[in-house]
Formats: structure tokens, sequence, C-alpha cells
């Protein structure tokens, strides 16, 4: 498939007349053909404008054949081959391997959402019979759930296939019945025009409206700012820094009708290393812990930032373990010279912040981009104090907060901000403590996980990631796994409406075959 450097706005590929820009390979310095071109608001507009006109007859499409679509996607994925493994890892750097992977992980999430679209739980059919002969009378109640509308899908830096052109924000926003426009990720254009071609391709294979999908290019905000705010659009999903999500949330709610912007943002992922698990295996935690420190370089959201552990020789035992072995980690190269950067300066600041020290860090660089490992390490009491050492630092950098107890651990816990994920390494003998620190990390996480390593989000029904702000700018949802579908449905009651008119999802016989309460009982009756 030739690289054009075009936006598609529907079936059309549009060359944009505002800002050029070339992917870079960030190991190399090398700049790469083509030249894109970025569009302004007029091609958001006209996206936008074939989305609004395709919502109704793609939100009517059944179970199967939207569930088709999905499955048409993944396949296209598939068949690009080593062509999109090859742009991805020339624009991102990253390992052929881990490509590999993501495209497996992207292909199997619209996989996911077509079973999801087929088993029609997402609707929540629910009926409740009239009741003439109550005081008052009840009316015929039925509901269901229905699409909220166009969605905007930004593509994120450190995924280039599975939270980007079709990740799980495009894959769940499309299972819902919703026409999506996407914001290309500027790092990796190639990789979007690929994807974005695949997509094209199955929109028109499928016979569906042009305007189910779209995607719009440009290496500034002015494009985003324009989606958003478009009057279209009515909803948003966002994997990205806290600056940038927050940015997309003013311009949400300033729109003379304000929509939800589900945004991932930022999350330095606690790891609370209990004293009976430190005991037993403190040097075995510490491999572990620093392969995941480095792994992709640090750049994952669920990136163990921060370390917790009570004072004590097995911490002695595992600190030890810990420098070691992140001192004999090289650098490696970050995603884009400006994520590059962005690491660098937050290295700094936290090298300058008294009573945090830095015990361990990884081999020096020996090419652009890259990243050398930090181990830093503070007390409880610093650590409360100085706010500066709560923030995420995006690549591979970890901070150790040692406590003095218990109480003092839970502390801590309690004026984290908002997290992702929060890992307990735990053995039996910490069961008493695991109990009482289980409560509060319930109430700052969206997942919480004993005896592993947060980098790694399963694709699945029970997955959730998300959390309180700022790890998301909504704390009710998730954007990994089945129920991601949520963001972007809506529920609607229908009260005696005359049986030809009602929806199949709620109409007698349940012609869908699908669970539903009726009168309080679950069944397909």
């Amino acid at each position: 498939m030739t690289l054009t450097g075009e936006m598609l706005i529907g079936a059309t590929a549009v060359r944009g007349t505002e800002d050029t820009f070339q992917a870079i390979n960030p190991a190399t310095g090398e700049t790469l053909a083509p030249t894109f071109h970025g569009g302004n608001a007029a091609d958001v507009d006209r996206a936008c404008q074939l989305a609004e006109a395709a919502f109704d007859t793609y939100r009517a499409t059944t179970p199967e054949q939207r569930a088709r679509f999905l499955e048409s996607i993944a396949e296209g994925i598939e068949a690009l081959g080593d062509e999109l493994v090859q742009r991805a890892h020339a624009e991102t750097a990253l390992p052929i391997a881990r490509l590999q992977g993501e495209r497996g992980r992207t292909a199997g999430q619209l996989r996911l959402f077509a079973r999801v679209v087929r088993d029609g739980r997402w609707q929540d059919a629910t009926l409740d019979s009239a009741l003439p002969e109550r005081t008052p009378p009840r009316p015929d109640l039925r509901m269901q759930n229905i699409p909220v509308g166009p969605v905007a899908v930004f593509g994120a830096s450190n995924f280039p296939l599975a939270f980007s052109v079709a990740g799980g924000d495009t894959a769940s926003a499309l299972a819902a019945g919703c026409p999506v426009v996407v914001k290309a990720h500027p790092a990796h254009p190639g990789t979007s025009e690929l994807v974005g071609r695949v997509i094209q391709k199955a929109v028109a294979d499928n016979g569906l409206p042009e305007g189910v999908f779209s995607i719009v290019m440009g290496a500034g905000i002015a494009i985003g700012t324009a989606l958003v705010a478009h009057p279209v659009i009515q909803a948003v999903g966002f994997t990205g820094s806290r600056t940038g999500g927050m940015a997309l949330v003013k311009v949400a709610n300033e729109r003379p009708q304000p929509i939800p912007v589900y945004a991932e943002m930022s999350s330095i992922n606690p790891v609370y290393l209990l004293p009976e698990a430190l005991a037993a295996r403190g040097e075995a935690i510490a491999r572990d812990l620093v392969e995941s420190l480095v792994m992709g370089v640090g750049q994952f959201c669920t990136n163990p930032g921060l370390l917790l552990a009570i004072e004590g020789p097995a911490l002695d035992a595992f600190r030890a373990a810990a420098v070691a072995a992140v001192s004999a980690k090289a650098a490696g190269t970050m995603l884009t010279p400006g994520i590059h950067q962005a690491f660098e300066r937050g290295v700094a600041q936290l090298s300058a912040v008294e009573g945090l020290t830095r015990p361990g860090c990884g081999l020096a660089g020996t090419g652009p981009n890259q990243a050398r490992p930090a181990f830093f390490e503070t007390t409880a009491e610093r650590f409360i104090a100085d706010h500066r050492m709560h923030a995420e630092v995006f690549g591979p950098s970890t901070v150790l907060v040692t406590c003095r107890d218990v109480d003092t651990l839970l502390a801590v816990t309690r004026i984290l901000e908002g997290q992702l994920t929060a890992t307990v390494q735990a053995d039996a003998g910490d069961q008493a403590v695991a109990a009482r620190l289980l409560p509060a990390l319930e109430r700052k996480v969206g997942r919480v996980l004993f005896n592993g390593y947060p980098t790694g989000v399963e694709v699945s029904f029970a997955m959730v990631h998300g959390g309180p702000f700022p790890a998301t700018s909504d704390t009710r949802t998730t954007s990994v796994g089945a129920s991601a579908i949520d963001r972007f449905l809506r529920p609607v009651c229908y009260q005696n409406v005359p049986a030809a008119l009602l929806p199949a999802a709620v109409q007698d016989g349940n012609p869908l075959n699908l669970w539903r309460l009726k009168d309080g009982e679950l069944g397909r009756a």
C-alpha cells in the first residue's frame, strides 16, 4: 500500500492545505517520507457532517452487520503483514516483536467488541409491564441503550496500533453504533494512514455510509481543538498527557452543548512491597520490578513510578538488588524527541528536590532520544510534604518511599492522587496489612493487582483501565475491556409506545434473543 500523506475523509483521500510534517525515526533522527499535509476546520467540518449523515443508518445496522464490520477491520489489519509492523517500527523505534504483539492485541480488541455486539447485553434491555389496575396506574415502560452519536478519537503516542486509529476507543465506539472521526497522532502518521485505509475499505466492503469513519491529521493543536468543538461530535476518547487531556476537557465544557471527554491521562501506579514478601523473595521482586520499569523504555501508562515499603533489613536487601538491576540497564530509545526531552526535564526536576536521592541510574545512551533508567528514594515524610515527587515522569523512572510502619504507609496512600493501578506484593504473613490497605486502594485506583506487575493490560470482560482523576477525566469508565462500550451509549425509555414502533431490543417476543430484565427478572423470555 503506497503512502500518500493524505487524510481520509469518508471515502475520499484529501490533501490538507495547512501545516506539513513528516514522521521522524527516533532511533536515527531520519526524516521519513512521505510529507503529510495537515487539515483545517473545513476538513473537520466535512468529516463531521459525513459522520452525522451516517449516524442513523449506521446505528440501525443489525448486531451481525456491525460485528462483521469490526471483524473485517481486524482481518484487514492482519493482511497488511510486515508492511504495517515495519512502518510502525520506523516511526516509533518500538521492537518488532512488541509491535507484532500489539497488532495481535488490536485485532483481538476488534473481535472482542464483535462478540460484545452479538451478545447484546450492552443494550441493557429492560421492560416494566403496565399495571393498569394499580393506583395510580403504571404505564408500559421499556428501556434500551442507544449510541450517543459521532465520536472523536485521538491516537496515542505510545501505542501506534492498540490505542490509535483502530484501537480500543475506535473499536468500542464503532461497536456502540457511533461513527468515528480520528485525529491521528503526528508521531506515526504513516502507520495511521495504513490502518485508516483498512477501515475505509471495510466501510465500503460492508456497504456502510462513508461517514462511518474519517481520519484527519495535523501537527498542531488547532485541528484537534476544532474536532472537539464541532457540534456534531458527542463524545471524545483520548489517551495521553494530563495537559493534553485537560485542554480537551476545557474545549468540550465550553461548547454550547458540553460533551464528555473520556481522557486517560497520568498515573504513577504505586507498588506496595509488604514485609513478608520482601523477606521471602525481595531480590526476585527487585529484578522483576526493574524489568517492568524499563519495559518499552517505561512508556506505559501503567509504569511502576512509585514504590512503597516499610523500613527494615528486608527492604535494605531489596534496595541493593533493585539499584544493581537498574544500574545494569542500558538506555533505551524513546518514542519521539519531545517525549525524550520531557523525560529528561522530569528527571532533572526530581534530581533537584531536596531530600530525594538517586541511588541508581542506568547506563548512558549512545544514540539520539535515549533515556537512562532512574531509581530515586525518599522518606514518607518528605514525600507527603513535597508534591513535586508525585508527578508522573513518563519513562523509566521510579521513586522508592520508605515508611516507618503500616500507619505511615496508609498515610502516604491517603494523600495520593487517583491512579490507574496499585500493585501489592504480599505473602501469607502480610494479609493483615493487606486487609487494611485494600479499602484505601479501592478509593484511589481502577485496578488492584496482587503479586504481579502493573505493565500489561488484559483485554477482557472484567478489565478496568481507568481510575479517579487525574488517571482519567471520568472515574466511572474504562478505556480497555468490554465495558469500554458503555462510554458511547445512553439510555432511552419508551413509555406506552405502540408495538409496531418499538425497537427490536424491547419488542414483545424478544426477536433478538437478548438477555433482558423483565419486571425485575433476568431472562430471555
